[in-house]
């Protein structure tokens, strides 16, 4: 019953300003922080890690022809120096610029990768003919208006996955996919969007900020309202040509905090003593139970996170509204609310309701008064079919597989369908995709905090195996971190955005010395054992033994010295070097470009493009993407979805069940904490129950 501690947090995956954030293995989702301590159950060796925007930049782009000896343990020690930096002596001799890391030169490759930016072109007389035939034929759920407006309600969670139509909440691929459809249909006049209160990472928001320029390219007008409006909702909504809000509107421009929250005195308070092992300087999860104040470590780590995200703000902001940067400045630190100062001052267009503003709209399409506005909103126009509007791919097809969640190496019975990446699905794709002759390239779209060592490890080598029999592209979303990295690594190339949460190449381990806790509550536990070290992971009532620590050490360093040496050798790096951008640092994207860990800046149609550009397809020349991670609603699925419509059940509360059932491999919790259950061992101790109630009272 003894636990092994795998500790992680969030960075700044949720509203920077509102986010408890501290830098591990781990980055999961934003959910609500429930007790640090409601799961007890021992952890073993995870990989976890942690916003994203995006920007045109060609980056590193060492040439890396990947062996089928994917970095196994009896190969690892195999490779020696000379070949290294033979290695290291080539990819130096392809780049002619450098940054400094640690006052030491960092290549960066002159290669230009395609932009993958979007072009808006015209239909033809005969395309035109051709879409309106479709159009007459079209299923009656296709069928749409012609002077309609398409409504996007952008609230809440936004998933990276497809959702099906059993489904609840946004998916950030179908949003994108609506603005493109929009663009070229001809039965569309504009787009009208309502942003609300957002909670998905920064590289989410830039996506769809960018899909929001690219469909201003087709001269149709969008237009934003925004009733709550914080530094999210307001870079979304600046993308747009007008802006509108109620008189009543939550406006909160006021800039960005990210904040460290330690229980250290907590556990002092209820007996329990964490012993924690990390290995790298900036990993805080070991911070947040041992220490009571924050790190310099990761005061240095998350002060260069905040000023990636506040620069990148600010700089977009002030190019978008036409105002100098000082002028951005001065109105955050100004803390203008009033709606009618925004307006005066050309923050906003006007402050009109929501019917004012379709009213608005009405006249600009030339509506009588007496008529209805034609709206279409996100779920129906869901269902239009590119084929209907003419949106083809080519013959060439490149196969886009998402990985989204934790990771885990199997199913837990209360998973979902797209509840996380599950190790053995996910492997049987990418094999699918490497054995099959359809596909010419193929992406990993990565929106992962990490989780289980085991399974990020198999995954890394599949995706190795493939990247020898075709390119492929990993495009990361909001977080790529530890394990998330792990996988992407294993990529011919790496895209990610400029302020993805990425690296995080550490680990921590320990467990709870509950000994204390148990003497007051007047619990005792006896263990008889055989072995010297069989009380190891079993004896959570004393502390460690000296011999045991030792062991512990020398097991934590030896898991972090795969994970760095695997992620050197995968970016052609030496081991000096991984070092220094390692340590569990977490990085925004384009920092992480700037020493290696990423080739490229971008979102997903730049992957696209670098796919292209590695198979040998010209870059006019269209593809077809085929995804592989498809929705295929079950009856399950289904029933969570009604109920989710009936009762608001969440995914708060889904991931309750799941943590209260027994499942093998890695329990991501979301607190940032991650417990991972012994094999075999039972999850219904009544006195982790009895801790749990006890701190869920404080």
């Amino acid at each position: 019953m003894a636990k092994l501690l795998l500790l992680q947090t969030s960075h700044l995956t949720s509203p920077l300003h509102r986010s408890a954030v501290t830098a591990i293995l781990s980055v999961p989702k934003p959910f609500p922080i429930p007790s640090p301590l409601s799961r007890l159950p021992f952890l073993r060796h995870s990989l976890r890690g942690p916003l994203a925007l995006s920007s045109s930049s060609s980056l590193r782009e060492p040439s890396r022809n990947f062996s089928a000896q994917a970095f196994d343990s009896s190969s690892s020690e195999a490779k020696t120096g000379d070949e290294k930096e033979q290695r290291l002596e080539k990819d130096g001799k392809e780049n002619d610029s450098e940054v400094k890391v640690n006052s030491e030169a960092v290549k960066i490759s002159d290669e230009v990768y395609p932009s993958g930016e979007f072009q808006f072109e015209k239909p033809g007389l005969w395309k035109t003919f051709v879409v309106k035939l479709r159009m007459l034929v079209a299923l009656p759920w296709e069928r749409v208006r012609k002077g309609s407006v398409l409504t996007m309600k952008l609230r809440g969670q936004i998933s990276d996955q497809l959702k099906s139509r059993f489904s609840s909440g946004l998916s950030l691929p179908q949003i994108c996919e609506n603005f493109v459809k929009a663009a070229y249909d001809p039965r569309i006049s504009g787009v009208y969007l309502h942003i609300d209160s957002l909670n998905c990472g920064w590289a989410k928001i830039e996506e769809i900020r960018r899909h929001i320029l690219d469909f201003r390219k087709s001269g149709k007008f969008i237009v934003a309202y925004v009733p709550v409006c914080r530094e999210k909702e307001y870079y979304l909504a600046c993308a747009c040509e007008e802006i509108y809000a109620p008189p009543s509107a939550y406006f909160s421009l006021f800039g960005f905090t990210v904040q460290a929250s330690f229980i250290r005195g907590v556990l002092d308070k209820v007996g329990i003593e964490p012993q924690v092992e990390r290995i790298g300087k900036y990993k805080s999860a070991g911070d947040q139970l041992i220490r009571k104040t924050m790190s310099k470590e990761n005061c240095e780590m998350l002060t260069a996170l905040l000023d990636n995200i506040y620069g990148t703000w600010v700089d977009e902001v002030s190019s978008a509204k036409g105002k100098e940067r000082e002028n951005v400045v001065e109105f955050i630190n100004e803390g203008v609310f009033q709606i009618e100062k925004l307006k005066t001052d050309g923050w906003i267009t006007d402050i009109q309701y929501d019917d004012e503003v379709i009213s608005m709209l009405k006249d600009r399409l030339g509506v009588q008064k007496d008529k209805i506005l034609s709206l279409v909103d996100y779920r129906k126009y869901c269902k239009v079919r590119k084929w209907t509007l003419g949106l083809l791919g080519g013959k060439d097809q490149i196969a886009l597989i998402r990985a989204s969640g934790s990771i885990s190496r199997v199913r837990g019975p209360l998973s979902s369908p797209g509840s996380g990446i599950v190790g053995e699905q996910l492997i049987e794709k990418i094999r699918s995709v490497r054995e099959s002759k359809r596909y010419k390239a193929a992406i990993i779209r990565i929106d992962s905090p990490g989780g289980d060592a085991l399974a990020s490890d198999l995954m890394w080598r599949e995706i190795r195996l493939l990247a020898e029999s075709k390119p492929v592209v990993a495009s990361m979303s909001d977080l790529a971190a530890s394990g998330g990295y792990y996988m992407a690594m294993a990529a011919n190339t790496i895209v990610a955005e400029n302020l993805t949460l990425t690296g995080s190449i550490g680990v921590v381990t320990g467990k709870f010395n509950l000994g204390n806790l148990y003497e007051k509550i007047g619990f005792n536990k006896e263990i008889l054992s055989r072995g010297k070290y069989a009380e190891l992971l079993a004896a959570e009532n004393r502390p460690f033994k000296s011999d045991e620590a030792e062991l512990f050490a020398r097991s934590t360093q030896r898991a972090y010295q795969q994970f760095r040496d695997k992620a050197a050798f995968s970016r052609s790096m030496s081991e000096d070097k991984m070092e220094k951008v390692a340590q569990g640092r977490v990085w925004a994207g384009k920092d992480a470009a700037s020493r290696g860990l990423v080739d490229a800046i971008g979102g997903l149609s730049r992957a696209v493009a670098i796919a292209k550009q590695k198979a040998n397809i010209q870059q006019d020349r269209k593809v077809t993407l085929v995804e592989l991670s498809r929705p295929s609603p079950t009856l399950p699925e289904i029933l969570s979805g009604i109920g989710s419509t009936l009762v608001g059940v969440d995914t708060t509360v889904k991931a309750l069940l799941q943590d209260m059932t027994f499942s093998e491999g890695v329990q991501a919790r979301m607190d940032g904490i991650l417990f991972e259950r012994l094999e075999g061992t039972s999850s219904s101790n009544p006195i982790f129950g009895l801790i749990k109630d006890y701190l869920s009272s404080l």
